[in-house]
C-alpha cells in the first residue's frame, strides 16, 4: 500500500513541472491570447475605429468642399451668362 502512494506523489511531483511547460509554451500562449484577447489586439482595435472614424469625418468634409465648389462654380457660371443691368445716368446739373 506504501508503494501505491509512492507512485502517486511521484507521478504528482512529475506532472508540476510538465505542466508549467506546457502552459509557457508559445501554442498555448497564443491560444490563450486569442481566446482571451491580448492588451496589444485591444490596443489596436481602438486605434483602427478611431482611423475609421476619422475617415468617416474627412470624407463628409471632401463632400462639403466638393459641394461648395459646384455652387460656386454655378454662380461663376450664371454670372457670366446673365447680361450686365443697365447703369444709371448721371446727373447732371
Amino acid at each position: 500500500m506504501i508503494w501505491v502512494i509512492g507512485f502517486l506523489i511521484l507521478i504528482v511531483a512529475l506532472l508540476i513541472p510538465i505542466l508549467a511547460i506546457v502552459m509557457d509554451s508559445p501554442a498555448l500562449r497564443g491560444a490563450f491570447e486569442r481566446r482571451l484577447g491580448s492588451p496589444q489586439v485591444k490596443e489596436l482595435n481602438d486605434k483602427v475605429a478611431v482611423l475609421e472614424d476619422e475617415i468617416d469625418e474627412l470624407g463628409r468634409a471632401v463632400q462639403a468642399l466638393r459641394d461648395e465648389t459646384q455652387f460656386i462654380q454655378r454662380l461663376l457660371e450664371e454670372g457670366e451668362a446673365r447680361p450686365k443691368p443697365p447703369t444709371l445716368p448721371s446727373p447732371k446739373h
